[in-house]
């Protein structure tokens, strides 16, 4: 099934303990979000493959942008 997400740019805290850029993924369907360091295109893609990996339901969904 696809499932969209929505991508946004959030702030969150690195292994130093500093502020830096970062991406994130909200499911449309159960609202499990996901991030990932940086705002690149990659960033993206990451949120998006951990959202399959992560599901708290289970399911093994496509999702997108």
């Amino acid at each position: 099934m696809k499932i969209t997400c929505t991508i946004g740019e959030i702030e969150i805290e690195d292994d130093n303990g500093r502020q830096v850029s970062a991406t994130s993924a909200e499911c449309s369907r159960c609202h499990h979000e996901t991030t990932s360091f940086g705002t690149a295109s990659a960033s993206i893609r990451r949120c998006l493959v951990l959202m399959r990996e992560e599901c708290p339901n289970g399911e093994r969904n496509f999702y997108v942008e």
